[in-house]
């Protein structure tokens, strides 16, 4: 009934052909479209944010019987917190309804929770299923699904600068020795190395645009922008977006080799 709300879907434009040496080690998602999708069916946005969080679980899933190591879905921004303050507040009490009921799937499935972000500012109850949920899965070795929570990378920046600085100002960092990997490293993203960088960023809804999100890391990713809202993207979106990847030529700066 809806389906035309989703012009642009890379499921009608791409063949479903993986191959599976050429999956991305690194996804990440700008899920877009929760209160879009809810307002196209006449209800509150909450609703949207509610099956976006039923979206999240299948597409983890999915992900990670494809192989993917670590999937990096951007779930709050530190400019979110400017939206209304019932729609704040039911967006802190999503993480607490998300690990409360999927952590035993993640453990089932050997997914390993991580979180970025200003995890501090968030409410005490938030930040307790984080790291509930962190140390519930510390022990599995599969992919990490690694969530930006209070995230901005701006903010991000800042902060790994003033790092760097502090390192330089006590005489363990001379400024001349400073390079990407010092960069890297003084970022949030460094616990996931050596998959810090995503080989595949996707954002859904139609938006192109990157919104404040891993603006060092995604120098050299390849960018997937598709007009599915996030409650309807599903484990095939996902497998598209990658097909749409793996026929890309990514030459990092340099020369194909079929040039």
């Amino acid at each position: 009934m809806f389906a035309f709300l989703n012009k642009k879907d890379p499921v009608e434009t791409t063949e479903l052909k993986l191959d599976p040496k050429r999956i991305p080690a690194h996804v990440a998602i700008i899920m877009d479209g929760n209160g879009r999708w809810a307002k196209a069916r006449h209800l509150p946005r909450v609703a949207g944010h509610k099956e976006g969080m039923n979206t999240v679980k299948k597409v983890t899933i999915a992900a990670s019987n494809l192989g993917v190591k670590v999937l990096t879905l951007y779930a709050f921004s530190t400019e979110n917190w400017k939206r209304p303050t019932d729609e704040v507040n039911y967006l802190m009490q999503l993480p607490v309804n998300f690990f409360e009921t999927f952590v035993p799937d993640l453990i089932k499935n050997n997914v390993r929770v991580s979180v970025m972000g200003y995890t501090d500012k968030l409410p005490a109850s938030t930040q307790k299923a984080v790291k509930d949920a962190i140390a519930d899965t510390k022990d599995c070795d599969g992919m990490v699904l690694n969530f930006a929570l209070n995230y901005g990378s701006r903010a991000e920046m800042v902060t790994g600068i003033q790092k760097i600085a502090r390192q330089v100002a006590a005489g363990e960092l001379a400024v001349d020795e400073i390079d990407d990997q010092t960069v890297d490293e003084a970022l949030m993203t460094a616990p996931l190395a050596p998959y810090h960088d995503p080989d595949l960023l996707i954002r859904t809804s139609g938006e192109e645009r990157l919104s404040n999100f891993l603006l060092w890391q995604i120098a050299y990713s390849e960018l997937e922008f598709t007009d599915v809202k996030w409650p309807d993207f599903t484990a095939t979106t996902l497998q598209a977006c990658i097909a749409a990847f793996q026929s890309r030529d990514r030459r990092f700066g340099g020369l194909s080799a079929k040039k």
